[in-house]
Formats: C-alpha cells, structure tokens, sequence
C-alpha cells in the first residue's frame, strides 16, 4: 500500500533542509562580508587618492584575501560542528548496541514530554525503533538527520563566492564613475545591496525585515564614513 499523499507536497518534508540552509546562509554571509569590507577598503583609499591604479589594487587584495579567508572560516567552522556531530551519532549508535532496552525507555520518555500518553508514547518509540531506531533517537533527542549533515565544502565554496559577487560591487562602484562622484555613488550602491541582502537574511530566518535592514545600514554607513574620514586625513596630512 502506496504511502498517502502530502498535504503540502511543496513544504521540504524530506532531507537536504540543513544543506540548503547552510548555503544560503553563508552565501547571505558572504556577500555581506564582500560588500562592506572592500567598500570600506576603497572608499577609504578614494579618500586619499584619485588614482585608479591604487584603487584597483587595494579592491582586488581586498576582495581575493577576504574571499579565502570567509572559504577558510566557514570551512573550518562547520567541519567542527560535523566532527561534533559525527561522535554523537557514534555514542547513540553505540548506546542501542549496548543498552537497546534503556534507549527504548528513554524514547519513551521523550515523546511523553511532548505530550504522548505513556501507553501511546511506548507504542510510538517500539514502532519507530522497529522501524530505524538510530534515526528516531538522533531526531528527537539530539535533532540530528545523519542523511542531511552540514558540508564544510559547500559552505566554504558558497561563502567564497559570494563574498566576491559582494565584492565586485563597490569596487566597480568606485572605478567606473568620474572621480568627483565616485564616493557618494559607491556610498548608495553599498546602502541599496545591503537593503537587499537584509531583507533576504530576514526572510531566510522567518524574521521581520525591518531590524535586519536596519542593523546592515547603520553598520555599513558608519564602516564607510569612518573610512573615508580616515583616507581623507591621511591624504590631507600628506601622510599617504
């Protein structure tokens, strides 16, 4: 007899969930990293210069440095919570082999805590043990997929690239307008992309859009007015 159909087939009811998150939350992360760092970079070195040169220069460090090192950081970042996970998965695996009856019990418990009777929370765990135990215990005690791990890989190459989308932002923004505008052009492509990356972070974790928007802007204006201020210095005093 065929299993009935969902009634919201569209909803992600099966594995991948956890992968796909952590794509696109790096990827969100990424491009952020991407558009306010190297937007930092360069309009503070147009602060002190109008040469081209020094601003293509200073971007693309910034952008290949800080491409590696977000690959870096999430990708040893989620090989620990991986790692972590993989040895929960080996001790519940174990404690089934060695302890199957106090592991059907605890099962039991657990689905009482949420509400089951005692008689229909045992028929519940004996069904769902008969059936996988090692995935019933991983999902409802620890809240583990052992077939939906998180890729360090993944994350790595996501935030990667991202971070360079973001970064080819500002640093166009600030070659390709005449010199007399370039600042406050870089300043409003900055602003707009951080809206849309806020909005989109916001909507990824079921929040309201408005605070994350909010935070990213404020944080993003003050990165750029403080760089700026300190590349105009700098370049006033002569130092650079």
């Amino acid at each position: 007899m065929s299993a009935p159909d969902l009634p919201h087939e569209d909803e992600p009811h099966t594995g991948g969930v956890n992968q796909r998150l952590n794509w696109l939350r790096a990827g969100v992360l990424g491009a952020n990293d991407g558009i306010v760092s190297v937007a930092s970079l360069v309009v503070g070195v147009a602060g002190a210069t109008t040469d081209n040169g020094a601003l293509l220069i200073a971007g693309l460090a910034g952008l290949v440095g800080g491409a590696i090192s977000m690959a870096l950081g999430e990708y040893v970042s989620v090989s620990s919570q991986r790692d972590s996970e993989r040895a929960l998965i080996a001790k519940e695996r174990h404690e089934l082999r060695t302890m199957p009856e106090e592991e059907l019990d605890e099962l039991t418990q657990l689905y009482q805590q949420r509400g089951l009777t005692a008689e229909t929370a045992r028929q519940v765990a004996v069904e769902l043990t008969e059936h996988d135990a090692l995935a019933a215990h991983l999902e409802v005690e620890l809240g583990i997929d052992q077939d939906d791990l998180v890729n360090p890989w993944h994350a790595a190459i996501s935030s990667a690239v991202a971070f360079t989308l973001g970064a080819l932002l500002p640093l166009l923004a600030i070659l390709l307008p005449p010199p007399e505008i370039r600042v406050p052009v870089t300043f409003v492509a900055v602003l707009l992309a951080l809206a849309a990356t806020g909005f989109i972070s916001a909507k990824l974790g079921s929040a309201p859009p408005g605070r994350a928007m909010v935070r990213l802007l404020v944080g993003g204006a003050l990165a750029l007015v403080a760089t700026w201020l300190i590349g105009t210095l700098l370049g006033t005093t002569g130092i650079a």
